[in-house]
């Protein structure tokens, strides 16, 4: 069983690898966006070449990321590390006559 500090590092490496795939997902829509229109107005030049280099270098980060967070996910579990007792006060039930 992990113990309970892997288990908040885990969680953590899930919360950050969220923010970078989000930030990764960005750069692959700028990046298509780029190329699709610097190809129409440029095609075959420096700048749609360089345009569709970082496309694909981000595409790769992308699917990187994807991959270890569905990785972390699946190794995790599925429920709460920790459940919160109620804070209600428990009083015997009694049956009203």
């Amino acid at each position: 069983m992990a113990s309970t500090t892997d288990r908040v590092k885990s969680l953590r490496a899930v919360r950050q690898l969220r923010r970078v795939r989000a930030f990764y997902t960005g750069g692959v829509l700028l990046w298509a966006v780029l190329t699709a229109w610097t190809g129409w107005q440029q095609p075959s030049s420096r700048q749609m070449w360089v345009s569709a280099l970082l496309l694909a270098v981000f595409s790769g980060l992308l699917l990187t990321v994807s991959l270890w967070l569905q990785r972390l996910q699946a190794a995790g579990p599925r429920r709460p590390a920790h459940h919160a007792t109620s804070r209600r006060t428990t009083a015997p039930r009694h049956a009203h006559a």
